[in-house]
C-alpha cells in the first residue's frame, strides 16, 4: 500500500509540471518589454541611416555648388559612379527586404503548424490526466479490498492460531501407539477425528486466503505498470508540450528579429531612394551647368572670332552667372542683351537720345537716386578706369569684352581698383549726398548716375539691355 500512495504522489507531481497555456501568459510582460526594446533598437538604427544618406547627399550638394566650372565633368562623373553605386545598393536592399519577407511568411506558417500540434499535445495530456484519476480511483479500490481482506484474516487469527497450537501440541506429545497402550485407542480414535474434520477446512480456508492475496497482487502489479506506464506517456507529452512551446517562443523572438530588421532595411530603402532621387537631380543639375557652361563658351568664341553671336535662355544665363569664381565674363555681352542688372534704383532722368539740358543730346542714360546709394556693376568686365574725371565725379569704366564699354559717371566715391575684374551685380561704389554736374535738371538736388553704354566706342542705346523686372521699373518711371 505504501509503494502504491508513493506511485499516486508521483504521478500528481508530474502532472503539475506539464506547462499550462496560464504559466505561458506569465512570460507576456517580458515579451513585450523586450518588443519594446526591440523597436526602439530599429527606430534608432533607421534613424542613424537616415541621417548617414542625408548628410551623404549635403556633402554631394555642397561639392557640386562649390565646383568650377572646369570641375563640372569630373564631380558629375563622380556623381554618376555614386548613382551606379547607391543603385547596386538598392538592389541589395530590395533583396534582403524579399529574403526577410519570405523568413516571416514561412515562420508564420510554422508557427500555425506549431500552435495546432501544441493544441493537440494538450488534449492528449488532458486525456492522460483522466486516465490517471481512473488508475487512482482503481487503486483506491483496490486499497479498499485489501482492507477488507485483512479484517477476514484478521477474523481468522483466533481460531486459526488454536488449531495451530494443538496441532504443534499433538506433534509435540503424539498420541501412544495402540500397540503399545491399548487403554489410550479412544484418545488416539479422537485426535485423528479432530485431525481429519480441522485439517480440510484449515486448508480450504489457508487456499482461499492465498488466492485472494495472489489476485490482490496481481492487481496491484498490473495498476503499477499501468502507472507507470501512463507516467512514462506523461513524461514524452510534457516534453513534446515543452519542445513545442520552446520552438515557438524561438520563433516568436526570431519573428521579433525579422521584423525589427524589415524595419531597418526599409528605413535604409527610403534613404537610398531618397539619396538616388538626390544624385538624380545633382546629376541633371550638372548637366545644366555644363550645358550653359558649354553654350557661354561657344558664344564667346563665337563673338571672340566676330561672328553672329548666338541667343541664350534664360535659364543658361543663370547657370553662367552663377558661377562665383569666374574671372572673366561669364557670356558675350551680345548674349547677355536684357539681363544686365541697373547699377542703381532710380528714376529715369534723362533717356538716350533726349536734351542732356546743356543743349546737347545725351548719350546715355541719367538716373536719379537715393543719396548715399550702393552702384553695382551692370555686367563682368574688367576696370579700365576708377577716379575723379573732371567735374563729373567718381567714375569706373569697365571693359565688358568684344569691343563693349560701360560707363559709369557721378559717384561719390568708388570701391574697386584698375584691373581688377568684377562681377555683374558686385559694389563698385557709393553715390553722395548732393546733385552732382550729371543732374542736368535745373530744380533737381538728388544725386545722379550717368550710365553710357559703347560698342566699338560708340554710345548705343541701354533701352532693352537690363533685366525684365528693370524694364517693369522703367514702365512705372524708376529702373
Amino acid at each position: 500500500m505504501g509503494r502504491t500512495l508513493l506511485l499516486s504522489g508521483l504521478i500528481r507531481r508530474q502532472t503539475r509540471l506539464v506547462p499550462t497555456l496560464g504559466q505561458n501568459r506569465l512570460n507576456a510582460f517580458g515579451a513585450s518589454s523586450r518588443k519594446a526594446a526591440f523597436g526602439a533598437l530599429a527606430l534608432a538604427l533607421a534613424m542613424i541611416s537616415l541621417s548617414s544618406m542625408a548628410q551623404d547627399a549635403s556633402a554631394d550638394a555642397e561639392a557640386a555648388e562649390d565646383a568650377a566650372p572646369s570641375q563640372l565633368e569630373q564631380t558629375a562623373e563622380e556623381a554618376a559612379g555614386n548613382l551606379e553605386g547607391v543603385q547596386g545598393e538598392i538592389s541589395l536592399n530590395a533583396e534582403r527586404i524579399n529574403q526577410i519577407r519570405s523568413e516571416i511568411e514561412a515562420l508564420d506558417g510554422d508557427a500555425t503548424q506549431l500552435g495546432l500540434e501544441l493544441t493537440a499535445a494538450a488534449q492528449r495530456i488532458d486525456l492522460a490526466g483522466e486516465d490517471i484519476r481512473v488508475i487512482e480511483d482503481r487503486l483506491e479500490q483496490l486499497f479498499d479490498d485489501e482492507r477488507t481482506i485483512r479484517v477476514r484474516l484478521d477474523g481468522h487469527d483466533q481460531s486459526i492460531s488454536n488449531l495451530l497450537a494443538s496441532l504443534q501440541r499433538i506433534t509435540v506429545q503424539p498420541p501412544p501407539a495402540m500397540i503399545v497402550d491399548p487403554a489410550d485407542a479412544l484418545a488416539s480414535a479422537r485426535a485423528a477425528m479432530l485431525l481429519g474434520s480441522v485439517l480440510p477446512q484449515l486448508q480450504e480456508r489457508a487456499d482461499t486466503v492465498t488466492a485472494d492475496l495472489n489476485a490482490l497482487m496481481e492487481l496491484k502489479q498490473a495498476a503499477l505498470a499501468e502507472a507507470e506506464r501512463l507516467n512514462a506517456n506523461l513524461t514524452t507529452l510534457n516534453e513534446e508540450r515543452l519542445r513545442i512551446a520552446t520552438v515557438i517562443e524561438a520563433r516568436t523572438q526570431g519573428l521579433e528579429w525579422l521584423s525589427e530588421e524589415l524595419i531597418v532595411e526599409e528605413a535604409e530603402a527610403r534613404a537610398l531612394s531618397d539619396r538616388a532621387t538626390s544624385l538624380e537631380q545633382l546629376i541633371e543639375g550638372l548637366e545644366s551647368r555644363i550645358a550653359a557652361v558649354t553654350a557661354a563658351d561657344e558664344a564667346t568664341r563665337a563673338a571672340n572670332a566676330g561672328q553672329a553671336v548666338p541667343s541664350l535662355d534664360p535659364e543658361i544665363l543663370a547657370m553662367a552667372f552663377a558661377d562665383a569664381s569666374r574671372t572673366e565674363p561669364a557670356v558675350p555681352l551680345a548674349s547677355a542683351r536684357g539681363y544686365l542688372t541697373p547699377p542703381l534704383s532710380g528714376t529715369p532722368l534723362t533717356t538716350f537720345g533726349a536734351a542732356d539740358g546743356f543743349g546737347g543730346t545725351a548719350r546715355g542714360l541719367t538716373l536719379l537716386g537715393q543719396p548715399g546709394a550702393r552702384v553695382v556693376a551692370p555686367s563682368d568686365g574688367w576696370v579700365t578706369y576708377a577716379g575723379l574725371f573732371l567735374n563729373y565725379g567718381q567714375i569706373v569704366i569697365l571693359n565688358a569684352g568684344q569691343n563693349y564699354t560701360v560707363v559709369l559717371a557721378g559717384l561719390d566715391s568708388v570701391s574697386v581698383e584698375r584691373g581688377q575684374f568684377v562681377q555683374m551685380g558686385s559694389p563698385i561704389g557709393i553715390m553722395g549726398e548732393q546733385a552732382t554736374s550729371t543732374n542736368g535738371r535745373a530744380g533737381e538736388d538728388a544725386p545722379a548716375l550717368y550710365i553710357e553704354l559703347r560698342e566699338a566706342g560708340t554710345p548705343i542705346d541701354p533701352e532693352g539691355w537690363w533685366t525684365a523686372h528693370s524694364g517693369e521699373q522703367q514702365e512705372s518711371g524708376s529702373i
